[in-house]
């Protein structure tokens, strides 16, 4: 994460958070930050210097003016106008690390070779938030490469039980063997 979206994000959920916004600003953050990604020109267009910055914050009036909380729609600007609109995924992490923190909230990415049932994401969740303490919020990404098991990447921290993890740990045992 750059230091630029560390700050912003920052600052905003500060605001947010004594506004008791949080929790509506991360949803709105979190849809935007989804839309920028299926249309990164949106983002290109806000950061281009050829445009004069008074017509790129006049297209995030027309495009959200009524649509976010005025917090949102203003942040924008800044970051608009600073030409830093870039650095908007950054600052969306930093926020949601700040409301993570505030809200004991633990992401969890659970990392499978085929898709976790509901039940089994139940199961992994209760589980992690006994041992840790925190809510965990399990997200599970599919990796065919993981072959079986499961690998789990929280707090820094990798647990991996995968399949293709145990069978690197035999190749590695074999391989430093002496017969």
């Amino acid at each position: 994460m750059s230091q630029i979206g560390s700050v912003y994000g920052q600052a905003l959920y500060g605001l947010a958070s004594e506004e008791n916004l949080s929790d509506r600003i991360l949803q709105e953050l979190t849809v935007l930050e989804e839309g920028f990604r299926e249309e990164p020109r949106f983002l290109r267009l806000l950061s281009a210097p050829n445009v004069a910055a008074q017509e790129r914050c006049g297209i995030l009036d027309e495009c959200f003016g009524g649509k976010v909380h005025s917090y949102v729609l203003n942040f924008l600007k800044i970051l608009t106008e600073k030409g830093i609109a870039r650095s908007f995924s950054d600052c969306v992490r930093a926020y949601r690390e700040q409301y993570n923190l505030a809200h004991n909230i633990l992401p969890v990415t659970a990392v499978t070779a085929a898709p976790l049932t509901q039940e089994q994401v139940k199961r992994l969740t209760e589980k992690l938030s006994a041992i840790t303490g925190k809510t965990a919020q399990v997200h599970n990404r599919v990796d065919p490469a993981c072959l079986g098991g499961v690998r789990l990447d929280y707090d820094g921290k990798r647990v991996d039980g995968s399949v293709a993890n145990r069978l690197e740990t035999v190749r590695n045992m074999l391989k430093n063997t002496v017969l």
